[in-house]
């Protein structure tokens, strides 16, 4: 009868709630306040008073993902987008493709739900995937740094499964 050995966990945050290991350069993810009073809940979802980017706030649009389904991947030339996770459990991945980035060839991987909401940017030159791994359709907004040219879209795709990313989104499973 076969047995099956225990496996040691890793850590896998600080006290602070910070996750342990580097992140891609220019990858930022700022979780939100969420202000709560007895009518409801306000989280601010972006502020240039935060310091994040310098660019301009130059267009917006909402996306939403069915549950099971995924979106990606895709990298930009010429913008940064800046996501705001609004509702539902979606699992990101990132991978830095600039060769001449300190952090290149690494792979980040975050999971957010609704409650832990986030803003998150992603520079241009990053290839990023999101799968919807929660139970209903989930809700995000996007303030890139550059409006959306319909004629000639600043976006470059792959498939999920390709030779470029390391990283297969069919191992997502319990842990």
């Amino acid at each position: 009868m076969p047995t099956a050995t225990p496996a040691k966990v890793s850590q896998t945050v600080h006290p602070n709630g910070e996750p342990v290991g580097d992140r891609i350069a220019g990858l930022i993810v700022r979780p939100d306040v969420h202000i709560v009073d007895t009518r409801g809940e306000l989280s601010e979802i972006y502020s240039p008073a935060w310091g994040l980017s310098s660019e301009p706030l130059v267009y917006a649009y909402q996306v939403r993902i069915n549950r099971g389904q995924g979106r990606g991947w895709v990298v930009h030339a010429k913008q940064d987008d800046r996501i705001h996770h609004c509702v539902g459990t979606l699992h990101w991945a990132f991978y830095d493709d600039r060769k001449d980035s300190p952090t290149y060839g690494m792979l980040n991987k975050i999971t957010i739900s609704e409650r832990n909401t986030a803003l998150v940017i992603i520079p241009q030159g990053v290839w990023h995937a999101v799968m919807n791994v929660g139970n209903i359709d989930a809700i995000m907004i996007n303030l890139p740094t550059r409006a959306y040219n319909h004629a000639d879209p600043d976006k470059f795709r792959l498939p999920f499964h390709n030779d470029l990313i390391p990283y297969d989104f069919s191992d997502l499973g319990p842990q």
